[in-house]
């Protein structure tokens, strides 16, 4: 059970954020630029696009028009799909877990192509391709 000082520590931390210029106040799905736009009470928008982000980069356009903001103003909520995006984290690079970033990096880098990649191809197959591994004992 929470002691009142973990409580009054608490709200304070909420009131912070609450009175935080990063706040989100507004946010909206833009079909035209395909990113989803929220607005901070500092004024500030921020276009984000929804393929780099963890739970949105499959959605369809009509799923990411639903978005609830967080009491808060911290958090967007897409009731379609329900998935979550902190903002603080987005604002940060965060576009999700290590692990995913990590599999996204890696699977664009693979499918990557560039004059070299395709040479090195080549000529590895012209040696009959990739060698076979070795059995182990």
């Amino acid at each position: 059970m929470a002691t009142k000082l973990q409580i009054d520590a608490a709200v304070q931390r909420g009131q912070e954020t609450m009175n935080s210029p990063l706040r989100a106040i507004a946010a909206r799905y833009d079909a035209k630029s395909q990113r989803v736009i929220v607005t901070l009470a500092s004024g500030i928008e921020l276009a984000i696009p929804p393929a780099i982000v963890q739970g949105l980069s499959t959605a369809s356009a009509a799923e990411l028009e639903d978005i609830e903001i967080t009491p808060l103003g911290n958090g967007l909520y897409f009731p379609a799909i329900d998935a979550d995006v902190f903002i603080p984290a987005i604002m940060d690079g965060y576009t999700g877990t290590s692990k995913w970033m990590a599999r996204e990096l890696g699977r664009k880098g693979g499918s990557a192509t560039s004059e070299k990649k395709s040479a090195a191809s080549k000529a590895n197959g012209k040696l009959g391709g990739r060698p076979r591994k070795a059995k182990v004992a």
